[in-house]
């Protein structure tokens, strides 16, 4: 459905895409940052791997609002709160990511940031999906 954008010299990605085409015909949807809260806006753990797989389940949640899923996720941009954190856990969250989202891997962008706004969220994830006409 989208064309994964990798140059032939290149190494492989691993888990995640350079960069993705899209038809452009098709309808996009962005989505706003995502804490690991519920749909209640209450924080269930304070664990750095739980609250990305909330955050994962909430983006989850709202594509199915409008009859997408993660096959249709183009780019994701994450904020989190402690590089540090995410690298000691990496293979944590990988589990979580495709306990999720699946083998569906966009463009991805990771950004440190000195604090959220909501004091308990470690992480924060921004998506972006295109669902085809």
């Amino acid at each position: 459905m989208h064309e994964i954008l990798h140059p032939s010299n290149w190494k492989k990605a691993s888990g995640y895409a350079n960069g993705i085409a899209v038809p452009a015909d098709g309808k996009t949807l962005y989505l706003g940052g995502q804490i690991g809260w519920t749909g209640d806006q209450q924080f269930e753990s304070d664990d750095f791997v739980d609250q990305v797989r909330q955050a994962l389940a909430n983006i989850v949640a709202i594509l199915a609002e409008a009859g997408a899923g993660p096959e249709h996720l183009v780019r994701l941009t994450w904020y989190v709160t402690d590089k540090k954190e995410y690298l000691a856990r990496l293979r944590e969250v990988g589990e979580a990511y495709r306990a999720v989202l699946g083998r569906n891997f966009p463009a991805m962008t990771m950004v440190q940031v000195a604090a959220l706004v909501e004091d308990r969220a470690k992480v924060e994830i921004e998506a972006t999906a295109v669902l085809p006409s």
